[in-house]
């Protein structure tokens, strides 16, 4: 099933900082913010999930709405989800920026047979040189039935 993905944006003074005085590395990283609710009801609920990023020379996003750089890899699964993450900063443009991205894990279901399970999510994100940020992890979220 094809999760949708809702992302949430602020491109303002508040959500990015082009302040060239930033020192940043140039291969991005994540940290976990916010994730709610940890507990949901299959198909009912969804997983909001806040991560903050900081990238040296603000390749973060792409303008191809068919690229894929968001990976969010549900513990259970194989093989990640993908979402398309539009540009965090203007395009051509070396410098670094810090924010928040707020995105939406819809269509969580059970896997087995059981009344509940629980998921962790393991959340990556690559720039438009292929660095890939660190991995961060959900905590433990229960979806049952």
């Amino acid at each position: 099933m094809t999760r949708l993905v809702v992302i949430a944006v602020a491109l303002s003074c508040l959500g990015l900082n082009c302040d060239k005085s930033q020192v940043f590395e140039i291969i991005p990283e994540i940290r976990l913010v916010k994730v709610e609710p940890t507990s949901i009801v299959q198909f009912q609920d969804s997983v909001v999930v806040t991560i903050e990023y900081e990238d040296g020379d603000g390749d973060l996003g792409f303008v191809e709405p068919d690229s894929f750089s968001l990976r969010v890899q549900d513990s259970r699964l194989m093989n990640p989800d993908w979402y398309f993450v539009p540009p965090l900063a203007p395009v051509g443009k070396d410098l670094p920026i810090q924010g928040e991205l707020t995105f939406k894990l819809n269509g969580t279901y059970l896997l087995g047979s059981g009344g509940s399970e629980q998921i962790i999510y393991s959340i990556s994100i690559k720039d438009r040189a292929n660095n890939w940020s660190n991995t961060i992890q959900t905590p433990a979220i229960t979806v049952s039935q």
